[in-house]
């Protein structure tokens, strides 16, 4: 444990000050690492007409040719996290350029890459900025000079790729020119986010160092698509707090010192995000990562379905106001028995064992206190063993039993039971959420109430050749939205279209 003393003389306390927290919030980080988070007490996987519900043709049919009508009057935001690097795109790559050996017969990755190099959206301008520097990109493949092509790609000489989010990378190849991610997005945006006053709003969330460069790209598609689609757009950045950031630790939990005699603070993870989230004020919110989209020929099955859970998520909020309402005017039996019946059987709520023993003082307040939360409706793919988390019944710390989406490391692989539940489950999380964040009065929810702070990740780093233990706070689609009404919808796989590695936008998908 830290004293105020300790931070003294380590020059701690003026550090925590400067990255915007207190003592309290690090003595509670160190609690964490010293006791560990609890693991995630699932009760089984959500599956099919178990916890997840599925829309058929005519249902989609349907919601599309009333969404409009919905939504017309209604804010609506599509929130991207978009703030990640690509440097783990082009891991593969960046290894090449260190290897001795730069045979492609060593480098199947690599040979893959080269090999399909001018189906690549960016070959073009690869091209270009090589042929600035006196190179033709063809005569150095003819040279089996490999390394310049990918030099030129990944650093500053050339196109900076390896350096850039992955928001402002060219993906697609169409015939009027290429598109990146945030290009696709507004797109989508125009396809199913566009509400109130013929507006299309999206909110980006960003590097400090590489806003500038997200906002040159928005003013022009703002404008461009803005004139040809004759609709608004408005577009707003923000960047992971640093008072998120949690402290680094050594493996024995004291403060991991920088060479400089500086404490080391990390960001703590998308959980650091629900603050970002949380100052979003708007009917309804899109949550979608930077990366998951594909080329126009392949975006209507996507609309489809965001239309689909958009409109799930507005149905099931009119019968959740409804509720409430008829619960201030007029606390009835049958007014609790109607709530009741919709927590267990559409929202999949399990109630304490001791829950038909109490008062019905009791069984009101607290049936009260579940509906009247933030409401989510996630799409959830089929399980093709992506790494990353899927949807669970999870026991909750009052003894009801809720579904929550749980991350991999939340859960005890060591032990037999819960090895089982993980290695059967169906579903995958493919972070397509649709989010309501207002309540029944049209007041705008503290999210950061709805939040389990128990679900953190602890893992193990490395910086200058030293070992530490790195915190995370509860992730923004898991722990942080612990206490939030879901309801997991199946979409199909053709709709989680992500790019990790370079080679994936060789997929169809990206095509």
């Amino acid at each position: 444990m830290l004293n105020e003393t300790d931070m003294n003389e380590a020059g701690i306390k003026e550090k925590i000050i400067q990255q915007g927290m207190d003592l309290e919030t690090v003595e509670l980080q160190i609690q964490n690492f010293t006791k560990g988070f609890p693991y995630l007490p699932i009760v089984k996987a959500a599956s099919i007409g178990n916890g997840i519900i599925t829309v058929n043709d005519d249902e989609i049919k349907d919601y599309l040719l009333s969404y409009n009508d919905k939504v017309s009057e209604k804010e609506l935001v599509k929130f991207v996290p978009a703030s990640g690097a690509a440097t783990r795109m082009f891991r593969d790559l960046f290894a090449y350029l260190e290897a001795d050996d730069q045979s492609l017969a060593s480098n199947p990755f690599v040979e893959k890459f080269i090999s399909n190099l001018k189906t690549f959206a960016f070959y073009k301008d690869l091209s270009e900025v090589l042929a600035e520097a006196d190179l033709d990109i063809n005569q150095l493949i003819d040279q089996e000079n490999y390394s310049t092509i990918i030099d030129y790609l990944l650093n500053e000489k050339g196109l900076s790729y390896g350096n850039l989010p992955k928001g402002l990378l060219k993906f697609h190849r169409y015939e009027d020119g290429s598109r990146t991610p945030v290009y696709e997005h507004f797109v989508e945006g125009l396809q199913y986010g566009l509400g109130k006053n013929n507006t299309v709003r999206l909110h980006f969330t960003v590097s400090p160092e590489h806003q500038e460069r997200f906002e040159d790209k928005v003013n022009f598609l703002k404008k461009s698509l803005g004139d040809r689609f004759n609709v608004n757009f408005e577009v707003s950045f923000s960047q992971q707090k640093k008072s998120t950031d949690t402290i680094a630790v050594n493996p024995d939990n004291t403060p991991f010192i920088e060479e400089d005699g500086e404490i080391l603070f990390r960001p703590a993870g998308h959980g650091a995000l629900l603050e970002n989230l949380n100052e979003i004020d708007a009917d309804i919110i899109f949550i979608k990562n930077i990366d998951n989209v594909v080329p126009d020929h392949l975006k209507e099955t996507t609309k489809s379905y965001k239309i689909a859970l958009a409109s799930i998520l507005l149905d099931l909020q009119n019968e959740v106001f409804d509720l409430l309402i008829k619960m201030d005017n007029d606390s009835n039996t049958d007014t609790l028995s109607a709530s009741v019946d919709l927590l267990q059987n559409k929202l999949g709520l399990q109630f304490p064992s001791e829950f038909n023993n109490w008062e019905n003082e009791i069984k009101f307040s607290y049936v009260k206190s579940k509906l009247n939360r933030p409401i989510r409706v996630c799409g959830m793919v089929e399980n093709t063993g992506e790494p990353g988390g899927g949807p669970f019944w999870v026991k909750d710390k009052d003894g009801a039993i809720s579904l929550q989406i749980g991350e991999t490391a939340q859960l005890d692989l060591n032990n037999p039971e819960q090895a089982s539940i993980l290695k059967h489950s169906t579903h995958f999380n493919p972070t397509d959420l649709v989010c309501a964040v207002r309540n029944y009065k049209g007041e705008k929810f503290n999210l950061m109430k709805h939040r389990d702070p128990e679900t953190g990740f602890i893992t193990t780093k490395s910086k200058n050749g030293k070992e530490l233990k790195a915190q995370e706070l509860p992730g923004l689609w898991n722990g942080s939205m612990a206490d939030w009404n879901t309801l997991f919808v199946e979409v199909p796989l053709s709709t989680f279209n992500p790019v990790k590695t370079i080679n994936d936008l060789l997929r169809e998908q990206h095509q």
